[in-house]
């Protein structure tokens, strides 16, 4: 389906942009710094899922719409920056009083990570700019967008997961203390506010 050539060009591109910092990465280390690794592995599943989302929907026509409808960028973009800052008031409102950091259940960190993906419209021109640049026209298109959107969403996976137990790991050790846990849930509502003034700024491409 995919020239192994091809194929083989994309993987190296596709793992650098997975190393470049973003609003993935960001979520994953406020989650790990927060609720521990088991969240942020969770979240990074999620965001990959919402990669393949987003792949299959650039596979179908769908994601040209955004390009073409201005509205429904603003739409994306501005339910993402909700979300980020219902996500900053739950870590901060969570660190206020806490003894020590609190458990996010896995699925719902998971949950969290497909909506900030979902309502990210950077990811859908990305998938749009990005991708086609493989996509060979005589061949199936919606196929050849899901598989380079899952080889995209493992390495994100792979990479925002290490990201995400890294600083579990420091946030545990910091934890002890009631005081500490509660500086952790303001810099990781600090990380989710930031994010959603980034996308607040967000200019069509």
């Amino acid at each position: 389906m995919i020239d192994p050539i091809i194929l083989w060009t994309f993987v190296p591109a596709a793992l650098a942009l997975n190393l470049t910092p973003g609003v993935d990465m960001m979520f994953c280390l406020g989650q790990g710094l927060r609720t521990g690794p088991r969240a942020a592995i969770a979240g990074s599943a999620g965001i990959s899922l919402g990669a393949l989302v987003h792949a299959a929907l650039a596979g179908i026509g769908l994601g040209a719409a955004v390009t073409a409808l201005p509205w429904l960028f603003d739409v994306i973009r501005w339910l993402g920056v909700g979300y980020l800052l219902w996500l900053a008031y739950g870590a901060i409102r969570g660190g206020i009083g806490a003894a020590k950091a609190p458990q996010t259940p896995p699925g719902r960190a998971f949950r969290d990570g497909l909506m900030v993906n979902l309502f990210n419209p950077k990811v859908i021109l990305f998938a749009l700019a990005f991708v086609p640049q493989f996509i060979d026209p005589a061949g199936w298109i919606l196929g050849q967008y899901l598989i380079f959107g899952a080889i995209l969403g493992f390495g994100g996976f792979v990479i925002n997961s290490l990201v995400g137990i890294f600083a579990g790991g420091m946030g545990r050790r910091l934890t002890g203390s009631p005081r500490l846990a509660r500086l952790l849930g303001y810099l990781s509502g600090g990380i989710f506010a930031a994010l959603a003034i980034r996308l607040a700024l967000l200019e069509r491409a």
